[in-house]
């Protein structure tokens, strides 16, 4: 398996040329997983204690961090990320900050889940990075204020310690702490800049509100749902059609490379838990000339035991930049597979349904176990 890697040491100065040239990365475990922090599913940087040369916002815009050289302000260098001002000591005879001063930043996580790993990404702060940084994660109401957060009765999990981590790089972290959170508290030792925070895990949706909503997407991300496998991911991923809201771009869906044989594409997502469908959308917004030409959608029941497939939506041709809605008889799955003829792309996916019994039982009790 490969492993997590967090660098250490300033990158050079930038020389000219294409900034990622020297930027040091590395494949990560968990890279496949969800960022549970995406602005797209309503993470936020809530707060912070400085943030004197950048906005702590940027540290969830989608996509790498952009440098501009020629791009500066009244304050500095405008950087693409979250900078604090240089810390200070006391005094003159105590110039230096104190091993316990650091900045910090409130992360709410867009949806609630086990974190299985973190990405510190310091691109293009090549002698400003933090020294070191570390992480802490908790439970709270989605809503929960700074104030509520701050407060010395919020119990805090440390779910990275406190490591040194390198300029211009993708420090990666691991993390091993079978829970459910919902914000994260992210410190930069003792000040810095940081250019994105990825927090890579699983959805882990919450059962009462789900309840209350009675009929829901029951393969929505944000409820839980999750794409497990893909016959191919060349211009975009596939968790794109599980995403919130409408696509608002063609990359803002999944789309795959041209087929040149007899062959189809397809996608398999795991259920928010047993649901039963009653209605089926198929989105092709914003792909025009590259869309599927047809589409058929296959259900499995897991719950049984039975890995068999069984057909939910025979093939059905579909039109580009059209949402496609369809009634079906209400079938239960845990899992359903999106078949594709013979390539192309769709934007969304929406199974609207609602969980059965045992499906309501299971993640109560998945939750609670996580809780």
């Amino acid at each position: 398996m490969t492993q997590a890697t967090h660098f250490s040491g300033d990158a050079q100065p930038y020389g000219g040329g294409d900034p990622y040239a020297d930027y040091r990365s590395a494949e990560v475990p968990f890279g496949h997983l969800v960022d549970l922090a995406d602005r797209r599913l309503g993470g936020s940087v809530i707060a912070a204690n400085d943030e004197f040369f950048a906005e702590r916002e940027n540290l969830l815009i989608p996509g790498p961090a952009v440098f501009d050289p020629e791009h500066f302000g009244h304050k500095g260098k405008i950087m693409d990320g979250w900078e604090t001002r240089r810390r200070r000591g006391t005094d003159g005879d105590a110039p230096h900050p104190t091993d316990d001063d650091h900045d910090w930043a409130l992360v709410r996580l867009g949806a609630p889940g086990v974190v299985h790993g973190l990405i510190v990404d310091t691109a293009h702060f090549r002698g400003n990075y933090p020294q070191a940084v570390s992480v802490q994660a908790t439970s709270a109401p989605r809503s929960a204020s700074p104030a509520e957060l701050l407060a010395d009765d919020t119990e805090w999990t440390e779910i990275v310690p406190r490591t040194p981590v390198g300029g211009h790089a993708a420090n990666a972290f691991a993390v091993d702490v079978e829970r459910r959170f919902t914000h994260l508290r992210i410190a930069q030792h003792p000040d810095g800049g940081i250019a994105r925070l990825r927090v890579y895990g699983e959805v882990t949706a919450d059962p009462e509100w789900l309840a209350a909503l009675g009929t829901f997407d029951v393969v929505a991300l944000e409820n839980g749902g999750a794409v497990e496998d893909a016959s191919d991911r060349f211009y975009s991923p596939p968790t794109n059609t599980i995403l919130p809201g409408r696509s608002r771009k063609m990359d803002d869906g999944w789309e795959t490379r041209r087929r040149r044989d007899r062959g189809n594409d397809w996608v398999r997502y795991r259920l928010t838990a047993q649901a039963v469908i009653r209605a089926v959308e198929i989105d092709t917004g914003y792909l025009k000339g590259n869309s599927a030409g047809w589409a058929a959608l296959y259900g499995q029941n897991q719950e049984t035991g039975s890995d068999e497939w069984f057909e939910i939506l025979p093939r059905t041709r579909l039109q580009p930049d059209t949402v496609h809605r369809f009634l079906v008889d209400e079938p239960t799955a845990t899992h359903v597979r999106i078949d594709v003829f013979p390539d192309g792309g769709i934007s969304r996916l929406r199974l609207h349904g609602s969980l059965t019994d045992t499906g309501a039982k299971n993640l109560a009790e998945r939750t609670a176990e996580l809780s």
